[in-house]
């Protein structure tokens, strides 16, 4: 079947279409000039904001109701792929095809995380025959890099007073708020020398891991390919210095990364010990992961004889250490929701960048004190092992509000959907929903969405069946709406 052939018909073409949009964070000039295209062929008022934000209006139809209620979502995407496989995230479309009753992409994450918020919004825009109030569609630019459409978000541009962003994951799932979030990120200088004579070079691999979402999926039990590494280059160093060629390890912030690697010069007399530290901690690593990680592997590969430059030992030892022992994962359970996950950290990437090399991690909170604490810990951290570290402005989180107007209009047409109540959650991911808050004080917001797994990872799916529910709800739920 293809994507086309799904129902409903409307909302899938909108979806397959945007799939062919490259859209990479940063680079959400084609997407945006896209919708606004849609807007001037329907005669629907659009505008931009400075920050790049689109809002496209459309007035009430089929309803005498005359307050406003914003539809929002996000443009960009987390753009990951699965090692050998050759794609330009910033030219090529997303090769999504349909597999039983999911949508996915080959080899790389799909973008339903928002690409199917924006769908959605599109469907109803489009229709002839939904009835809902004045419609405020806002689409917003680099939310996966920092949220900084969001933060920029021009104070003109909305004029409702309750907002349904379409940016969760969940089906039959609520959500009501958020954590809030800030980056560190630490930097060494990278100092070289010539790799002296007689070493030899050898490859660790860590691939296999499921990655996921770093605010969804922390506390899911999956494995940190970046962590991983780090083990084993601690082992290493009891038997010989660590000259660093090359280190790469995950990508995005907010991804928990899935595949790392370093290449390095070591004391030839050593490698029968390496090899055995590298058996020794993959069999403890598929212990450890053994239901969530079942393709988790880590591997040394001997490629030769040593030669040209690396890192020195000091900034080996330094760089491994401090990756080692920094604190990643959940760091601290709600004591208001039981299972909830309040604070946490994901060392998200170690990447060579010309003479520095850099070391991403972010923090997450629902409270902004423990943000702010873990944040500070982070830092301490790696300036100890003598780091440059910088941190990001950080973003608000969302407090919840069980018993807002448009928390029980939602659940009500959950309700009239599926016959029961769905599930009302705070959610350890960041959303946009604190900096609207912060923009639009008073606004009465609620985030839903269908069923997408592993976000931000070629493992990507969207339930099909999911979709055509939340088509359902979002149309009742725009029918239930009352000024």
């Amino acid at each position: 079947m293809k994507i086309s052939e799904l129902t409903p018909a409307p909302l899938w073409s909108f979806f397959e279409q945007i799939t062919r949009i490259p859209r990479p964070s940063g680079h959400e000039q084609e997407i945006t000039r896209w919708l606004a295209l849609f807007a001037q062929e329907r005669g629907l008022e659009h505008r931009f904001d400075k920050a790049g934000n689109l809002l496209i209006v459309k007035r009430a139809q089929n309803s005498s109701v005359t307050t406003p209620i914003a539809l929002q979502s996000h443009v960009d995407m987390v753009c990951e792929k699965d090692s050998g496989v050759e794609t330009d995230f910033e030219h090529d479309p997303i090769p999504a095809y349909v597999d039983g009753g999911y949508v996915l992409a080959k080899g790389t994450s799909l973008g339903a995380d928002c690409g199917i918020g924006m769908a959605v919004a599109l469907y109803v825009l489009d229709s002839a025959t939904m009835s809902h109030p004045p419609i405020e569609a806002l689409f917003t630019v680099d939310e996966e890099r920092g949220l900084t459409g969001a933060s920029g978000l021009g104070k003109e541009m909305l004029t409702a007073p309750r907002l349904i962003n379409l940016d969760s994951e969940d089906e039959e799932q609520v959500f009501i708020g958020c954590a809030g979030g800030i980056d560190t990120v630490a930097s060494f200088k990278a100092e070289r020398v010539v790799v002296p004579d007689g070493l030899t070079a050898v490859t660790i691999r860590v691939h296999g891991l499921q990655g996921g979402h770093s605010g969804d999926n922390i506390n899911s039990h999956l494995a940190n390919a970046n962590m991983l590494l780090s083990r084993v280059m601690h082992s290493m160093l009891e038997f010989t210095p660590l000259w660093i060629t090359h280190i790469d390890g995950g990508n995005l912030r907010n991804a928990i990364p899935r595949e790392a690697v370093v290449e390095v010069a070591v004391i030839s007399s050593a490698c029968p010990a390496i090899e055995s530290i590298v058996h020794r901690i993959a069999a403890a690593a598929r212990n450890e992961y053994h239901k969530t990680e079942p393709t988790l592997a880590v591997e040394m590969t001997v490629t030769g004889r040593a030669s040209g430059e690396a890192l020195t030992t000091d900034v080996g030892y330094r760089l491994t250490e401090s990756v080692f022992t920094a604190v990643n994962g959940v760091a601290a359970f709600s004591q208001d929701i039981e299972g909830f996950v309040e604070t946490s950290t994901n060392l998200a990437s170690v990447k060579m960048k010309d003479d520095r090399i850099v070391i991403s991690t972010s923090q997450r909170s629902s409270l902004d004190s423990k943000k702010e604490w873990l944040a500070s810990v982070m830092k301490a951290h790696f300036e100890a092992y003598g780091a440059d570290v910088t941190q990001s402005e950080g973003y608000p989180g969302w407090a919840p509000s069980a018993d807002s107007p448009i928390v029980r209009t939602t659940i009500d047409a959950y309700e009239a959907v599926y016959g029961r109540p769905p599930a009302v959650k705070a959610i350890h991911a960041g959303l946009e929903c604190g900096l609207f808050l912060a923009k639009y004080p008073g606004l009465d917001m609620v985030s839903i969405g269908p069923d997408i797994k592993n976000v931000h990872s070629p493992s990507e799916r969207l339930d099909i069946a999911s979709v055509t529910k939340f088509a359902e709800v979002i149309e009742t739920l725009l029918s239930m709406l009352t000024d």
